[in-house]
This record gives structure tokens, C-alpha cells and sequence, in this order.
């Protein structure tokens, strides 16, 4: 399944997510998660913390609040410069984003270039309004951010619904560096919502006006960023990079990281590259092919970061490779404009040296992730439909049914379930409808694992557990069902736990 419309229909159909307030006119941009949904991207972001916080013993996650000061984004940048280019139709009044446009007509990227630029391009290529085909005009930019007013009164004042979770990790640093016992690097992660006011969102949770982002940022010595004392672990791990050299070849290279340096980037920022990737191919299980590094222009990127290459995901049903995070070094950009404005030293003394430390900034948007794993997994067959999630973002652990509903079965199997979740396992129970009508639907939710209670089992105590992939199933004892459910959701084959039956 490639087609967006289809990912919708069973996202919507299996609980997963569709348009917020969807009983009234629902305003585009928002969406709501129904109950598998939730469970899907509450394990994302544990994995995230679990991986990312693990990659030093100094990262931390900490929590900051969704509105901030406009003092705030007065030194982030936010308020000059947060804007998007916008044309408007002359005939019926349709306002997009000018780079969206062209992105869609020319099918490439228009990142970076000014509103003049971007219509100069929209009238040499004859583009026309995507609703009624009327003459598109230069309507300058609109600033994404959300304003709003606290208190009342005199006492009224302007703050902003933050457009990411970095400024939480920006204008906390001060208090945690000396929290932490003053040691450098240190990493301050934030999952949260941010919110932008964008022109015309789409592609369902690739493009949001309110969406989840999960960062680090990690505060360093720009004196080391050459260095990493773990980088030798990596220094032969082949990185799939897609260069602006190599962009009119539109080709993708798979170069080791000691290679990836003579490109001009540091250790520091190379290392964490192969992080990066090792996360999305070893532990997500995303396709290779699927998964690259592009480097962004001196045009595209942001003036303060200095090095900006973005993890894009090859995603068929939204037109191609789209963007699902980031890897942006920062620079003192951030700290130095935060002591600026608010007066605050953000000065660290290391060793008698004085200094305002350097930012590395992972950034991923978490439900980019989940439209990309949900993509990858959906695979349509002769019979069925289902999601091939890896197990580790799995909604549950495992199903677990009753052959039919007498005879002691149900009871039987409701204790193994309770069993099941003593030890930690999520298993969902369920009774209704035929048994292989139940099998699909845990197919169709992505859940590897699926456990049925028949007469034998109240004979010698065991039961049959099926593969979601090659819907083999196995016969193991209840005794040891805790083990080798564990063993299985590790990523141990079938076969390898019992001999499979008719």
C-alpha cells in the first residue's frame, strides 16, 4: 500500500489516528490519537529515551513549559525570522506556503530562497493555484508562531506557544550545568508538543500545526569538537549520505565515518551521525534502502548552523523522501543570544578557561516517525492486510484468545493473560468473532505475537502461539510462556522455540 488515502482508511479504521474534533469541521493541521495509536507512540518515545539518554552518562531529560516569554523568541530568532513565504490566489483568495508550491510542481527543494525568488520561479514555470488554476501573487510572509495573552489587566502579558522543545533546553541550561556538578558535554532532552501556525498543512502527520518533537541538545567545548572518546567504535561504520555535490547525479553513497570526516565534518558530529542511523537500522528496522543523510545547502540552512544534514525516510505514498529529523550544530548561537537579551551569564569556566559552550542538536519529529512506521509496515497480501511493525513499537506484546467461548476456555485464557501480565507483557485479550477473524485483526494492528487457549490446553497445559509474519504457529508450555514470549519479542525465530504444527 503506497497510497495516502489507504494509510488513512486503516489508521482510522484500527484506532490509530485521524482529524481532531472530527464530529465538528476539523481545522487541518491537528490530529487526534486513538488508543493503539497512543500505545504505538508512547513505546517510540521510550525506545527514544532509552537510546539517546543511554549514549552518555550526562544526558538528561528534563520538561519545560509550552509558553514561553516573548523575550524568549526575541533571542531565538523567533520573532524576526520564524516566517514562511506565502503567495495568494488573485482569484478565490487561496493562501499557501510559495516553496510548497513549487516543491509539488517541480519535485524539488526550494528551502532557503527569498519570497521574490520564489515567485520569480513560480511565474517562469507558469504555476497556477492548486483550487481554481487562477494567477498566484506575492503576498510577503506570515510569522508561524502562536501568541497569546496571560493574566489581565495591567498585568497582561504577550508570551508564545513554543515552535519547538529546544528553547526549554536553552533557557534551562544555566540552572542544570550547575545542578549537574558543572561537567561538559551534557545533554538536556525535552519530548514535547510544539506548535506552528502553518499555511496550509498536509500529508497527514507529516505536516502539523501542533505535533510531538523529541530533542537533545547537547552543550560541549567547541575546543573538543574534534574529539569523542567513543569514536573509534564507529570510525569503520558505513553512513548512507546523500551530499549537495551529489545531488544532480541524485546519488546516495555509503561511506565509512573516518571517510565521512574528510568532507570537512568533526568527530563529534560524525559520531553521532552513525548513532543516529544505528537507531533507525538496528533498532526501528528500518529498510536500508529506505534511509539516508541529506546535506543541506549553505541557502537551506538555518545562518547558525554550521553543519546540517537531515534524516530523510523514502516514503512512497507522500511523494518520496520527506525529512523525519535532524542532526544541526548549532554553534553558540543560542546560549550567547539567550545572555544577550536576559542579562544571564551562560559563561562556564572549565579548568580556569572561560567560555559559552557549543550546541549539537538531534531533532526528530515524533509523529513523522510514526507516519514513516506505519507506512513501511502497512503491506497488503492476497488475504489480509497487515502491519509488519518491528516488535519493540508493537502496540501489545501479544494477543491471546480462547479457541471459543465455553467449556472453561475463556478462564483459562484470562489467567494467562493475567500471568502474562505479572511479568511485564501487554497482551490484549479478545473473544469476539471468529478465531481467525481475531488473528487478522492483530495483524492488521502490527502485533507479532498471537496466543490461543484450546481443549488441549486444559489437557496438558500448553498452547499455540502464532507468528503474525508467516502465520506458523508453535505449541509451548504455559509454564514457560513468559520466557519464550521474551525470547520471541527479542528477535528470535519461531522455529527456534518449538516445532511448528498443522
Amino acid at each position: 500500500m503506497e497510497k495516502e488515502a489507504d494509510i488513512i482508511d486503516i489508521a482510522k479504521r484500527r484506532g490509530f489516528f485521524w482529524q481532531s474534533s472530527h464530529i465538528y469541521r476539523s481545522v487541518a493541521g491537528f490530529y487526534d490519537y486513538g488508543h493503539i495509536g497512543t500505545l504505538v507512540k508512547r513505546k517510540f518515545e521510550n525506545i527514544w529515551r532509552s537510546y539517546f539518554l543511554g549514549l552518555d552518562d550526562n544526558f538528561y531529560e528534563i520538561q519545560s513549559s509550552l509558553l514561553m516569554p516573548e523575550e524568549v523568541f526575541k533571542a531565538s530568532g523567533h520573532l524576526e525570522s520564524f516566517v514562511d513565504p506565502i503567495v495568494k490566489c488573485g482569484k478565490c483568495g487561496n493562501v499557501e506556503r510559495a516553496d510548497h508550491i513549487l516543491e509539488s510542481e517541480l519535485k524539488e527543494t526550494f528551502e532557503g530562497l527569498s519570497p521574490a525568488d520564489l515567485m520569480g520561479l513560480i511565474k517562469k514555470h507558469g504555476i497556477k493555484c492548486s483550487k481554481c488554476k487562477g494567477n498566484l501573487e506575492s503576498a510577503g510572509e506570515l510569522n508561524m508562531m502562536f501568541p497569546v495573552n496571560v493574566g489581565t489587566g495591567k498585568e497582561i502579558r504577550k508570551v508564545y506557544l513554543t515552535p519547538e522543545t529546544a528553547q526549554g533546553a536553552y533557557v534551562n541550561f544555566r540552572q542544570m550545568f550547575e545542578v549537574l556538578r558543572k561537567k561538559l558535554p551534557l545533554g538536556l532532552a525535552v519530548i514535547g508538543k510544539a506548535f506552528r501556525n502553518e499555511i496550509s498543512p498536509r500529508q497527514t502527520l507529516i505536516r502539523m500545526r501542533e505535533f510531538t518533537q523529541a530533542e537533545l541538545q547537547m552543550f560541549f567545548d567547541p575546543d573538543k569538537i574534534n574529539e569523542h572518546p567513543d569514536f573509534k567504535s564507529v570510525e569503520s561504520y558505513k553512513i548512507r549520505i546523500f551530499s549537495v555535490k551529489n545531488r544532480a547525479k541524485n546519488k546516495i553513497e555509503e561511506i565509512s565515518c573516518n571517510d565521512v570526516l574528510k568532507l570537512g565534518l568533526p568527530k563529534f558530529y560524525v559520531y553521532y551521525m552513525a548513532k543516529i542511523q544505528k537507531f533507525y537500522l538496528d533498532v526501528l528496522k528500518i529498510p536500508r534502502e529506505s534511509f539516508r543523510f541529506k546535506e543541506l545547502s549553505e541557502e537551506e540552512r538555518a545562518f547558525y548552523n554550521k553543519c546540517h544534514w537531515d534524516v530523510e525516510i523514502d516514503l512512497k505514498s507522500v511523494g518520496g523522501w520527506k525529512e523525519i529529523a535532524g542532526l544541526h550544530y548549532r554553534t553558540d548561537h543560542d546560549l550567547k543570544n539567550h545572555q544577550k537579551i536576559s542579562g544571564q551569564s551562560m559563561e562556564v569556566n572549565i579548568e580556569g578557561r572561560k567560555f559559552i559552550p557549543h550546541v549539537l542538536e538531534i531533532s526528530m519529529g515524533v509523529d513523522r516517525n510514526l507516519y514513516a512506521l506505519f507506512e513501511l509496515a502497512l503491506v497488503e497480501e492476497k488475504e489480509r492486510v497487515v502491519l509488519r511493525f518491528p516488535g519493540i513499537v508493537s502496540p501489545y506484546d501479544a494477543g491471546i484468545f480462547p479457541l471459543v467461548n465455553k467449556d472453561g476456555l475463556q478462564e483459562r485464557a484470562k489467567e494467562i493473560q493475567k500471568s502474562l501480565k505479572e511479568n511485564g507483557f501487554l497482551a490484549f485479550y479478545d473473544e469476539s468473532g471468529s478465531i481467525g477473524r481475531r488473528y487478522r485483526r492483530m495483524d492488521e494492528i502490527g502485533v507479532l505475537i498471537s496466543i490461543t487457549c484450546d481443549y488441549q490446553t486444559l489437557e496438558d497445559n500448553t498452547v499455540t502461539l502464532r507468528d503474525r509474519d508467516s502465520m506458523k504457529q508453535i505449541r509451548v508450555k504455559v509454564s514457560g510462556l513468559a520466557e519464550t514470549l521474551r525470547i520471541f519479542l527479542e528477535g528470535e525465530k519461531l522455529e527456534k522455540l518449538g516445532k511448528f504444527i498443522n
